[in-house]
């Protein structure tokens, strides 16, 4: 860890200044609750509410209410408010437009169960470009990107406007460890320590997690915020639920209690990378601290459709570093930590040299070891944690998964689903089948074909699915989804590798020819309008897991190719 000129930055407000604080008391909240009753209402969407818990409690200060337009478009910009404040990330609250957005008017805010949080008076109503907004923020428009890919389904009118928060969203697991920033504060300056130093994280902590933060906070002489995030992560992230089980268990039997301060942090991130570094220091400010640990790749989606990193693996350090003395705090960096065997202790891997040392990925964590019911070694986990990450794993042959087959109408996707379930039941896997023109019969009566419908019938298809693959069973869905976003949007509802695009590779001449319903001859005439492959188009996926081609392969030969994917993967055994 590089603690060069790691001396105490100097305060700047309202960085770690005085809290915004939107949350209505007393008479003055009964008073609104009498003016609510006729008002129309929005309900937020998960991530929006997370937006909006941190934006009363200050979390977000000096930001006050979801962004005006002026804030919105020199965050992306310059990364700065419209008063000249540095802030990364816009904070912004995307509704669909109706006669009830306009300004002046009040409007009332819920939940997704339709629980009331608060009060809007809408001062601004805009629309944003949303692929520029993707391409500031995440620095790409890939939609492998989690957030470009949830983009895709935002609606295209943003509004802003003085908020008054009735009721913070309810949580009820782990409340004695859900504090404001106002509250960790206290906790932190009733420890009596001038610096304190964030750790911020979205996985388990282990034992090389534990060496650098302690050095950290040693080597300033500072107190400790473990701040896990517990709002929205990358899809596929450990469950809160269970790393937050670690981290007490870590904190209570590992870490000095009177110099330590364990706090969940209910936030949904944006993977963003470095403007994301930025932001998660200018969170911590308001929190009380004044260092922020930054490790490799902070923040980063993985690898984007062409298999390279979305960002480089340091850019975040070197990003926050230029925002550091304006905004208060000062990064801690630190390369990957790994264990030298022989001396029994950790070092960071630059400091290493040519002595042997001892490493294991994340991925290695779930597909080498809790995959396989594998022990974690000692050396990297605390015996604890590895206990309460066995309890929860399951073997990969027994994993929920999705294959999704999409391709042109009559390319044959149906046929080799119908083959591969048989084919997975005979493997001792159950299955779940999901066709297209079977859901639309049931779960989306009453949808026509414009594109909106089509999106919102794949949408529910690939909800249905994760919910099946989360619990751990195996679901095949065969529907044309001709829509790239739309398919990468269902992609960030799985755990990473988990949701599997088969793509049915067949000519559209070759589809005509084996359309038995005569629907391409229709489209054709005139009968039928927007038919993909026809007058709408078909996006084939950049980068598929697998590709089908029918025309010298049979269905029986190409369901066999996704047994051989799926052994490969771990998904089944071998025979």
């Amino acid at each position: 860890m590089n603690l060069a000129g790691a001396a105490k930055p100097k305060l700047i407000p309202p960085y770690g200044g005085k809290l915004v604080n939107l949350v209505v008391e007393g008479a003055e909240r009964s008073a609104l609750l009498e003016k609510t009753h006729d008002l129309p209402s929005i309900q937020l969407s998960a991530r929006a509410l997370c937006d909006l818990e941190l934006l009363a409690t200050g979390a977000f200060s000096p930001l006050d209410r979801f962004m005006g337009e002026q804030d919105y478009l020199r965050v992306l910009k310059e990364m700065r408010l419209a008063n000249g404040m540095v802030f990364p990330i816009p904070i912004t609250l995307p509704v669909k437009q109706t006669e009830a957005i306009a300004v002046g008017k009040d409007i009332l805010l819920r939940t997704p169960k339709n629980e009331l949080v608060g009060v809007m008076t809408i001062a601004e109503v805009y629309q944003p470009d949303l692929d520029y907004e993707a391409r500031q923020v995440c620095g790409s428009n890939d939609v492998r990107h989690p957030l470009v890919a949830e983009m895709a389904s935002w609606e295209r009118t943003y509004i802003s406007g003085p908020l008054q928060v009735i009721n913070l969203p309810s949580h009820y697991d782990f409340t004695e460890l859900r504090h404001s920033p106002a509250e960790v504060r206290q906790m932190l300056e009733a420890m009596g320590n001038a610096n304190v130093v964030a750790f911020q994280t979205r996985n388990p902590l282990h034992r090389a997690h534990e060496y650098l933060t302690k050095q950290a906070s040693e080597a300033v002489g500072a107190s400790l915020l473990i701040h896990p995030v517990v709002g929205m992560t990358k899809p596929g992230d450990v469950d809160h639920y269970t790393r937050v089980r670690c981290y007490k268990t870590l904190v209570e039997h590992y870490y000095d209690p009177n110099k330590t301060v364990l706090s969940l942090f209910p936030l949904a991130m944006r993977m963003a990378g470095p403007r994301e570094a930025v932001w998660h220091a200018i969170m911590r400010r308001n929190y009380g601290a004044n260092y922020f640990i930054v490790g490799r790749d902070h923040a980063g989606p993985g690898k984007d459709s062409t298999g390279k990193p979305f960002y480089g693996p340091y850019d975040a350090q070197k990003l926050l570093e230029q925002y550091a003395a304006e905004i208060g705090v000062t990064p801690l960096p630190f390369q990957e930590v790994v264990y030298l065997s022989e001396e029994q202790r950790y070092e960071a891997v630059d400091q290493v040299g040519s002595r042997p040392y001892l490493s294991i990925t994340g991925t290695q964590v779930r597909e080498d070891y809790l995959a396989k019911g594998k022990p974690l070694p000692e050396w990297f986990t605390r015996p604890e944690v590895a206990e309460i990450l066995a309890e929860v794993s399951v073997p990969r042959h027994k994993q929920g998964f999705c294959i999704w087959f999409t391709g042109l109408p009559s390319a044959g996707k149906s046929t080799i689903a119908d083959i591969l379930s048989v084919l997975l039941m005979e493997h001792g896997r159950q299955v779940s089948m999901l066709d297209g023109d079977v859901v639309r019969t049931h779960l989306s009566k009453g949808l026509g074909f414009s594109k909106e419908d089509r999106d919102t019938n794949i949408l529910r298809i690939g909800y249905v699915a994760s919910e099946i693959a989360r619990h751990n069973g195996v679901v095949i869905c065969a529907a044309v989804s001709p829509y790239r976003a739309t398919r990468n949007q269902v992609r960030t509802l799985f755990d990473e590798g988990h949701f599997i695009t088969a793509y049915v590779d067949t000519p559209v001449e070759v589809c005509e020819q084996r359309d038995v319903k005569g629907m391409y001859a229709k489209a054709r005439r005139g009968l039928i309008k927007d038919f993909t492959g026809v007058d709408d188009p078909y996006e084939p996926p950049v980068d598929p897991e697998i590709t089908l081609p029918t025309t010298d392969c049979s269905p029986e030969d190409n369901a066999h190719k996704i047994i051989a994917y799926l052994q490969q993967k771990g998904f089944i055994l071998e025979s």
